[in-house]
C-alpha cells in the first residue's frame, strides 16, 4: 500500500458531513492521516457544533482526523495549511461539497500504484449530477464547467515532495478559481506530468443565490494574476476556455461611453452606443437562455444578470491587473 493522507479544507458548510461520511465509506486502503482545515473566520468565534457534528459520521477515521485553524484567506492556504501537517508521501486534496466514490480508497491506491516516478499530480474523475427531465439552470451549468477542467482540485492527488518544492499553493489567489491550473502549469515547467486517475467522486449541485454569477465574476483577477504570471496563452497553456471578458469589456465601454455623451449632449452618439450596449447584452443574454430551462423565473434571472455581468466582470479584471501590476513571472520569481 502507498501512504497518502487526505486534506480538505472547509467552511464547515453543510456539505461537510456528506462529504466525510463517503470518505468513511469508501472501501478499500484507508488514508493514514485526515486534516481538515477549518477555514472560516476566526472573528466572531466559529460555532464549534457543525464541526463536531460532521466528525461524527468518520467512525474509526475519527482517530486518525486532525483538526487545524485556518486563517481565512481562501482554499490556496488552507491546502497549504494542510500540506505543512502531512508526512505521508502522497497528499489528496478533498474539497468540502465533494463525495468520493464507494470505491475510491481502492481506486486511488490503483492510481498511486500507477503513478511514475515523474507524475507529481494525479487528478481524479469529478462528476456533476445535473437534473433529468429538463434542461440545466445557468448556475448548474456554472457548476458542471469546472468539473471538465484539466487540473480541478476538487480531488486531486499530488506527491507531497514535488508539492513542496513547488511552494505549494500560490495563496495570492484568494478564491477557488485558478490556483489549482497555476500549481499545475509550475509543476508541468518544473519537468513533472500530471496523469489523469480512475477514482470517481460526486459534486452535487447546491442551491446558489440569483446572484451567484455575477459574484463568481471576481474570478476575473484571478485571471489578471495569470496573465502576469504564465504570460497572454496561459488560457492554451491551462487548456481553458477563454471566456467572455473582451466582450464584456466592450459592453461594458459601450454603455458606458452612452452614458457621457448623453449627459454632455451628444444624442445622436449617445444612442449609437446605446444601441451597440443593448445588442451586446442582449446577445449575452440570449446565450445563457438558449441552453437552460427558460422558465420565467430563470429568465428573469438571466437577463437582470445579463445587465450586471460585463461590468462586474470588467471591474475585477481591471482591480486585478492592477493589484497584480509588478507581480513578476512565475519563472523569474522562482529564480
Amino acid at each position: 500500500m502507498t501512504p497518502y493522507a487526505v486534506v480538505i479544507p472547509t467552511l464547515v458548510r453543510d456539505t461537510l458531513a456528506d462529504c466525510l461520511a463517503a470518505l468513511a465509506a469508501a472501501h478499500g486502503p484507508r488514508p493514514e492521516r485526515v486534516v481538515l482545515v477549518d477555514d472560516r473566520p476566526p472573528t466572531p468565534v466559529p460555532d464549534p457544533a457543525p464541526l463536531e457534528h460532521a466528525l461524527t459520521v468518520l467512525g474509526d477515521l475519527r482517530a486518525r482526523t486532525t483538526v487545524l485553524p485556518g486563517e481565512a484567506r481562501g482554499p490556496a492556504a488552507a491546502r497549504n495549511a494542510g500540506l505543512r501537517a502531512v508526512t505521508e508521501p502522497w497528499v489528496v486534496f478533498v474539497d468540502d461539497d465533494v463525495q468520493v466514490g464507494p470505491h475510491w480508497c481502492a481506486q486511488l491506491q490503483r492510481d498511486l500504484d500507477e503513478a511514475t516516478p515523474d507524475t507529481a499530480g494525479v487528478p481524479g474523475v469529478i462528476t456533476v449530477p445535473l437534473p433529468g427531465g429538463r434542461r440545466p439552470t445557468d448556475g448548474e451549468r456554472g457548476t458542471a464547467g469546472p468539473a471538465r477542467a484539466r487540473w480541478i482540485t476538487a480531488d486531486t492527488a499530488y506527491r507531497t515532495d514535488a508539492l513542496r518544492r513547488a511552494g505549494g499553493f500560490d495563496e495570492r489567489f484568494p478564491r477557488a478559481h485558478r490556483e489549482d491550473a497555476d500549481l499545475a502549469l509550475r509543476l508541468l515547467d518544473a519537468g513533472w506530468r500530471i496523469r489523469r486517475g480512475h477514482r470517481t467522486a460526486l459534486h452535487p449541485v447546491r442551491a446558489a443565490s440569483r446572484w451567484e454569477s455575477v459574484r463568481r465574476q471576481r474570478g476575473n483577477a484571478d485571471d489578471a494574476l495569470m496573465r502576469r504570471l504564465h504570460g497572454p496563452d496561459w488560457w492554451d497553456k491551462a487548456v481553458a476556455p477563454r471566456g467572455r471578458i473582451r466582450r464584456h469589456a466592450a459592453i461594458t465601454a459601450a454603455g458606458a461611453a452612452a452614458c457621457a455623451l448623453a449627459v454632455t449632449g451628444h444624442r445622436r452618439a449617445a444612442a449609437a452606443c446605446a444601441a451597440g450596449w443593448a445588442a451586446g447584452t442582449a446577445e449575452f443574454a440570449r446565450a445563457r437562455i438558449v441552453p437552460g430551462p427558460r422558465t420565467p423565473d430563470e429568465v428573469a434571472t438571466v437577463l437582470a444578470t445579463s445587465v450586471v455581468i460585463p461590468p462586474a466582470a470588467t471591474w475585477h479584471r481591471l482591480a486585478g491587473a492592477w493589484r497584480h501590476r509588478r507581480a513578476p513571472a512565475w519563472r523569474e520569481a522562482a529564480r
